[in-house]
């Protein structure tokens, strides 16, 4: 083995979560990082930061730097600034809050917007939050499915409230964000 396969690499991924408030952003940063569940709902002001370390083979180690973006930042002056530079972007939504899916047009617009003005294209995906309270569900399974055909993204159903599918999300991004998997 050459000094140069020994060697340990590191990579600072910037992640992005946005969508509106109480669709469970934060939720899922805590159950990725800290395999928890907060039953008690506390709003984001401004943005809030979640790092996690990841090893992947090849000595890479990765730091996930987790922008937890408040849902009330949309048309604020800080928006382009939190996505800027950003490797990935998570467009989260309430499978039980119609509007929350709504307001998605308007926080994919503020990405491309910054996107269109950076050097760096991130990778947007779409998350669908709270499966486990399909019971509930008030955004029509196929309405999101064709905002991501109309829109090239991918998307992933999750419940931070149980961790189901919320480690796929996040790996599917370090994937693209890293094309190392």
């Amino acid at each position: 083995m050459s000094d140069s396969e020994d060697e340990t690499r590191d990579k600072l991924l910037k992640i992005v979560i946005l969508g509106d408030g109480a669709s469970g952003k934060t939720a899922m940063a805590t159950r990725l990082v800290h395999d928890a569940f907060g039953k008690q709902y506390k709003q984001t002001v401004g943005l809030d930061f979640f790092l996690k370390r990841i090893t992947l083979s090849g000595n890479l180690n990765v730091t996930l730097q987790v922008w937890d973006i408040g849902g009330q930042t949309l048309g604020g002056p800080m928006l382009d600034k939190y996505i800027y530079g950003s490797h990935g972007v998570l467009l989260v939504y309430d499978i039980t809050n119609h509007q929350s899916f709504e307001n998605l047009d308007d926080w994919y617009t503020a990405v491309q917007k910054v996107a269109a003005d950076s050097e760096r294209r991130p990778t947007v995906a779409l998350v669908g939050n709270k499966i486990d309270m399909e019971h509930l569900r008030d955004v029509k399974a196929d309405r999101p499915l064709r905002f991501c055909q109309e829109n090239g993204l991918a998307h992933y159903c999750t419940s931070a409230k149980t961790g189901e599918s919320v480690c796929i999300v996040w790996r599917v991004g370090l994937c693209c964000a890293t094309d190392t998997f």
